[in-house]
């Protein structure tokens, strides 16, 4: 099993939700975050005083699924949330040793 983390831009989430239901992904967990990579911050007016946003909002997402699911969902992934700009964010990819699904107590790949 794998679990892959994505960090994109708010504005692509529903098409890399939809590109991840295309090729078979069931369920996903997403997260407001704020961050910074190379894109760093930038500077902005309010009330006349200019000040430095040092963050800037992202979106995570969190799927686990079986190993061969994973290479058709990253390629998903990229696919939708690519702008070819700065920032468009960053996939990490985990080995996932046991899943559990609370209710039924199933394990393994039968949890996910």
């Amino acid at each position: 099993m794998k679990k892959i983390e994505a960090i994109i831009k708010p504005f692509k989430l529903d098409e890399v939700k939809e590109a991840l239901q295309e090729v078979g992904v069931q369920g996903l967990s997403v997260v407001e975050v704020k961050g910074f990579g190379r894109q760093k911050g930038h500077t902005e007016l309010y009330r006349g005083a200019e000040y430095v946003v040092d963050f800037l909002p992202k979106i995570k997402i969190e799927v686990v699924l079986t190993d061969d699911l994973a290479d058709a969902a990253i390629d998903a992934i990229v696919t939708a949330a690519k702008t070819d700009k700065i920032g468009d964010g960053k996939i990490f990819v985990s080995d996932i040793s046991q899943a559990i699904r609370i209710r039924t107590g199933e394990t393994g790949e039968d949890a996910l």
